[in-house]
């Protein structure tokens, strides 16, 4: 790192646990993040903020005006703009030494895995399960870690899917695709605000955390809010011994 890097970056490497060498690791870093909505502006903002050194924005979505009572990187002025462009807008202003990479298409089939085994850390910030489970197995075969986080209502989750570590669950043995499970979107139910600044925040830091390699991540637990009544809850999270998304990995 240079003398402005040490300078801009001074209040983590002032942290035992990061140091320089956390810090470099971070600045070295290519992290992806599939969704530029509610979950991904804070994820995205704490991330460049932080330094990761290539930043991939995937969203194929434009600013809509519903948008921005929650999606804080996106302003009045971007509304009808490709979210990606918005976004790596304000992430440039906020740190133009981070490398921007938009994309602005739903990633899927190929291209997924293609960016999923190129980034260090992956964090899914979109709204459906057809796209979440598409992430984890691409996670899941790269063996790239994987930060996963929802908001809705007044409700937030947050977990972390790191198959590098042999009692590691993946997504699908929490959500097994094709069962009977409840798709409950914001557009449809609401969101309260703060709860996707609350979830992308934490997506953020488990992401950095793994780069710098500091502290225990949610790998293997599931971090549950309730915003209404400010209530924290830690479920513990087992694999699913036939999971056939993350057995064939471990075979």
């Amino acid at each position: 790192m240079n003398d402005d890097q040490l300078l801009r970056y001074s209040r983590h490497i002032l942290l035992p646990q990061i140091g320089i060498e956390g810090q470099e690791a971070i600045v070295a870093s290519r992290v992806l993040v599939v969704g530029a909505g509610g979950l991904g502006s804070p994820a995205a903002m704490y991330l460049a903020a932080a330094g990761v050194g290539t930043l991939v924005l995937a969203d194929g979505d434009t600013v809509d005006l519903t948008n921005l009572q929650r999606q804080i990187l996106h302003s009045q002025d971007g509304v009808g703009r490709l979210k990606v462009e918005s976004g790596r807008d304000s992430l440039m202003r906020l740190n133009p030494e981070v490398k921007l990479v938009p994309l602005a298409c739903r990633l899927e089939g190929a291209a997924l895995e293609e960016e999923v085994a190129l980034a260090d850390v992956v964090l899914d910030c979109s709204d459906n399960f057809v796209t979440r489970h598409a992430i984890n197995r691409a996670c899941v075969a790269a063996g790239t870690p994987l930060v996963s986080g929802a908001a809705v209502r007044f409700d937030g989750q947050v977990s972390v899917f790191d198959l590098r570590n042999d009692d590691s669950p993946c997504y699908h043995c929490l959500f097994p695709e094709g069962e009977d499970v409840e798709e409950v979107r914001c557009a449809v139910m609401g969101v309260f605000a703060p709860i996707t600044g609350i979830v992308g925040a934490v997506q953020a830091a488990e992401a950095l955390k793994l780069l710098a390699g500091c502290g225990e991540t949610l790998t293997g637990r599931l971090l549950l809010l309730d915003a209404l009544d400010m209530d924290w809850r830690t479920i513990r999270l087992g694999r699913d011994p036939a999971c056939p998304v993350c057995l064939s990995r471990r075979a």
